[in-house]
């Protein structure tokens, strides 16, 4: 009544302000399957083999043979996390799709193997990711060919809100959790190696950058890792390495490494008299600065680029460090800059490679890509560590790397345009929740996707290109 005397008073051309439909909701319905997407996502892992190679390498510690095999628990809590699950609990939501993930395991048993993995199987693990990541760059555009492989490093806080988890700590921003490292491949976005560390851990801990790097590099395909292992002769290098990382990475140690290992560096310069003074030296001479341009190679408006190499000698540095610095017009809320003035902000950093400085200069600013891979992992569980044991939580950590590295797989493989390079909210609403009808036709499941879905022949794509796979 109240309904009709709205409508009466407002006229009834005018649209109805309620957001939904009336319908009727009952329980007992069958037929309908939720998370499409994901089941495409696990369909990538089945097709890599990455399940047998995973489970090759957890040791099975109990007695007889286990109800749900460790690599099979392993890819569907990467499933759980790739859409958006944040804690053991969250593997529910796949155990009521079982025409889709077939035998889940409980939430108990996928915190048992958390704590299950030990650091020597953890290794294993890696082993088996670096060899199922191998053919994945094999088959796609964007590693193959001759052009260096960029590395970046760097670490993030976690806040973390409890005391009882073993090595959280406060940070240095007054903050309280742990403060992991990663090395991500810059052509991919994949987390080639990542370390689970105390809160205050210090930023420029020559151990763990070297840690990382070496992780990484054990993860490339031996045709690009060769000549790039501690020690390894130079003339075995089949194709350039460079790490990028920011002034965490500025120490004599960490250079050392990368000399050591035949792998190129760009380091964000830390602020002392040399480099100061070399600024200062070329304040005024404007032929030494050069008009920067952006990655499109665009002109950046106000900005500059010079090489003041010859005004430092730094014995710490290895042979053959260049000193490149930029300038910009100042602006507010500008970050430190490498010298105190009024009118620009001065950053730099050290590179042993080639070229012409505006082009260096581009290559070290493209190692902001780093926040967009870390802003990934923590859209799909970083920010979650739900153990006390700081080995479970190691675990999990190399399980939300897993999980993200599996769906890079996934764009990298299976998707065209846009998708290549969506963000986890995006995949979530428009891949891997998709819904569909279940229908058994023939002792076959066929899924099908409703006709209005918006992504429904981006996924049918997928499967296409899934079914090729070899």
């Amino acid at each position: 009544m109240f309904e009709a005397t709205v409508a009466n008073q407002k006229g009834t051309s005018e649209v109805n302000a309620n957001s939904t439909r009336r319908v009727v909701v009952e329980s007992g319905g069958t037929g309908v399957v939720a998370h499409v997407g994901l089941h495409a996502l696990g369909s990538v892992a089945d097709r890599l083999g990455l399940g047998d190679a995973l489970s090759a390498r957890i040791p099975w510690r109990g007695g007889g043979f286990p109800i749900h095999d460790r690599g099979k628990v392993l890819i569907q809590t990467a499933l759980v996390l790739a859409g958006g699950g944040e804690s053991c609990l969250d593997i529910e939501h796949l155990r009521i799709g079982d025409d889709l993930f077939g035998s889940v395991p409980s939430d108990t048993t996928v915190a048992r193997m958390f704590h299950e993995i030990a650091s020597s199987s953890r290794a294993g693990i890696a082993e088996a990711m670096a060899g199922v990541r191998a053919e994945v760059w094999r088959r796609s555009s964007v590693t193959t060919g001759t052009d260096p492989v960029v590395l970046d490093i760097d670490a993030s806080l976690v806040e973390i809100h409890s005391e009882n988890k073993e090595e959280a700590a406060p940070n240095f921003k007054g903050g309280y959790g742990f403060h992991p490292m990663f090395c991500f491949a810059d052509a991919t976005g994949e987390t080639l190696s990542a370390l689970l560390r105390p809160g205050n851990a210090g930023a420029n801990a020559v151990a763990d950058h070297v840690t990382v790097l070496d992780g990484a590099i054990a993860q490339l395909p031996e045709t690009i890792a060769r000549g790039h292992r501690a020690g390894d002769d130079p003339h075995l290098v089949n194709r350039e390495l460079i790490v990028r990382a920011d002034s965490a990475g500025c120490t004599e140690g960490f250079l050392a490494a990368c000399r050591d290992r035949n792998v190129g560096f760009f380091v964000s310069a830390r602020s002392n008299a040399q480099v100061t003074a070399a600024i200062f030296d070329a304040i005024g001479i404007e032929e030494v600065w050069l008009p920067a341009v952006d990655q499109d190679g665009e002109l950046r408006d106000g900005a500059h680029v010079a090489e003041l190499t010859c005004l430092i000698d730094d014995a710490k540095l290895p042979d053959g460090t260049r000193l490149i610095v930029r300038r910009e017009p100042l602006h507010p809320g500008a970050q430190r800059s490498l010298f105190p003035s009024l009118d620009f902000r001065y950053w730099g950093f050290y590179t042993d490679q080639d070229g012409d400085p505006v082009d260096l200069d581009v290559t070290m600013r493209a190692h902001a890509h780093v926040e967009q891979h870390i802003c990934r992992l923590k859209d799909s569980g970083l920010t979650r560590f739900p153990f006390t044991s700081f080995e479970a939580n190691s675990n999990w950590l190399m399980t939300v790397a897993l999980s993200a590295d599996l769906v890079r797989w996934f764009q990298l493989l299976c998707f065209d345009g846009s998708w290549r390079d969506a963000r986890p909210k995006a995949l979530r609403w428009g891949i891997f929740h998709t819904p569909g009808r279940l229908v058994r036709r023939a002792r076959r499941h066929v899924v099908r996707i409703i006709d209005d879905w918006p992504t429904a022949q981006v996924l049918l794509d997928a499967y296409q290109r899934i079914a090729v796979l070899r």
